[in-house]
């Protein structure tokens, strides 16, 4: 048994050893392969890392990314000596100063206005910024203040139901959490209380490969209750078998209900908020263990989290995607109508239009642009695949205008990063809201299902100059099609 005067002599680049859980391990060889770079693991070097590493990994997280003989053995816990002085908290442990009761939320504005006083500035910075001018991020919210309701009067809307399906599960909303990184930047139980929220709610929960939680711990938080399952959204490693391996393991678990592979961030957008902020807390992923560190280029959580992911991936590579599941595929982040047409093509069950919240390239369309042209030029692909929509939703309003235009699913992702700073009952109050807010919508305008909403509803004259021309197919194109 190894004391901890032992572990301690090896506390540099050249010999980095750190102790977790009362175990040994000597990762010198890996801190240049750690994406998030070498600084935040040499922090801990010679050092018990237990407290800092357990909230944000999976337990067998360094065991699964090193080999055997670099497991060192045990460290007798009488030698070891609580350094706190020298070690940063852990994010999953900064407990926000809540200043705004949850009672005063009655809107998702307010839980923004909230947020913006309850995170760390570098939290806000992350979740809130955009990319370069941030002219999408702003572009996403005011494109449905320019979408008029064509409401019908003298009906009955004395009961409306708003259940749907997503992929054929039953849901009782069509409203889903998005997938977003590092969740416990806004709460301890991160996207735990996303999956809870979620199941009991009836809506979906699509989780993320930079998600702060673990699939396991996602999975545990699950119930054998009747509930539409989760969904998870997939980054493409650098190293194929990484992807692989996480696949398999998502989909072995039996709560998942597709995998849904973002397209739209090969490289990670400019977010200079992001990057003038420096972390107050060390921060990595509880999937992949890529953790950030500041650089020349600033301190950018969404820069650091990205870089293992693999900037070759293309169409060519769907059928290997295909092999690794038998759950349906989606694509995340398609932007154009020849895109959807290419991946209808190929047989995408789902579409998911997105522009990654206005966080990959500024100036790329609003997703509603993108569903609108649908609508008008290609109505057939709403019939040969499941559209989803994401991107400035903050009302009730929003949700059904975007279902009025074929989307089969609407996602938020920021505000209900917002409402777990109140953890998950601040998660359960945003959708809540958002479930009035659709009901009332929707009696308003005169219907009482979800199926009973159509363009004849909306008056989207003011958009229409903002959609480009129909893209011309060749023939052989249309003879497939």
């Amino acid at each position: 048994m190894l004391s901890a005067a032992d572990v301690a002599k090896h506390n540099s680049s050249d010999s980095c050893w750190i102790i977790v859980d009362g175990q040994v391990y000597d990762v010198t060889e890996f801190l240049h392969e750690h994406p998030g770079g070498s600084a935040i693991i040499l922090k801990y070097a010679g050092r018990d890392a237990t407290e800092a590493y357990e909230p944000i990994h999976p337990p067998s997280a360094l065991d699964d990314n090193l080999p055997p003989e670099k497991r060192l053995g045990k460290v007798d816990p009488l030698t070891i000596v609580k350094d706190v002085a020298k070690v940063p908290q852990p994010a999953s442990q900064v407990q926000p100063l809540v200043k705004f009761s949850l009672s005063q939320m009655i809107s998702l504005h307010d839980f923004e206005e909230a947020a913006q006083e309850n995170l760390s500035k570098k939290a806000w910075a992350y979740f809130s910024s955009g990319a370069t001018d941030q002219i999408t991020l702003a572009m996403n919210q005011s494109v449905y203040q320019k979408v008029f309701f064509q409401p019908r009067t003298m009906v009955d809307v004395s009961s409306v139901s708003t259940k749907s399906t997503m992929l054929g599960h039953p849901v009782d909303i069509p409203i889903f959490i998005c997938p977003t990184g590092m969740a416990k930047l806004s709460h301890p139980t991160g996207e735990v209380s996303f999956a809870k929220a979620a199941e009991a709610y009836g809506i979906m929960f699509m989780m993320s490969t930079n998600a702060s939680s673990s699939v396991s711990d996602v999975v545990k938080a699950r119930t054998s209750k009747p509930a539409p399952p989760c969904f998870f959204q997939l980054y493409v490693n650098r190293d194929r078998s990484k992807s692989e391996a996480l696949v398999k393991n998502v989909t072995a678990s039996g709560k998942f209900g597709a995998i849904v592979v973002t397209v739209d961030a090969h490289v990670a957008g400019k977010r200079e908020a992001d990057e003038k902020v420096k972390a107050e807390v060390v921060l990595e992923s509880g999937i992949t263990g890529t953790g950030t560190a500041p650089d020349a280029k600033g301190g950018g959580i969404g820069r650091a989290m990205g870089g293992y992911i693999d900037p070759s991936f293309s169409w060519a590579d769907l059928p290997w995607v295909r092999s690794l599941s038998h759950l349906p595929l989606g694509l995340k982040g398609v932007q154009t109508v020849e895109d959807v047409i290419k991946a209808v093509k190929l047989g995408v069950e789902l579409i998911y239009l997105s522009n990654h919240g206005g966080r990959a390239l500024d100036t790329a369309p609003p997703a509603l642009l993108v569903l609108l042209s649908l609508r008008k030029h290609h109505p057939w692909v709403f019939d040969r695949a499941e559209i989803y929509i994401d991107g400035g939703i903050r009302r009730g309003t929003d949700v059904v205008k975007a279902l009025c235009l074929g989307a089969k699913a609407v996602g938020l992702g920021r505000p209900f990063l917002y409402a777990l700073s109140y953890g998950l009952e601040g998660v359960e109050k945003a959708i809540e809201v958002l479930r009035d807010e659709v009901e009332t919508t929707m009696q308003l305008l005169g219907v009482t299902s979800i199926d009973q909403l159509g363009p004849h509803l909306l008056n989207t004259k003011a958009l229409e100059p903002l959609i480009p021309d129909p893209p011309i197919l060749s023939a052989s194109i249309r003879a497939r099609l």
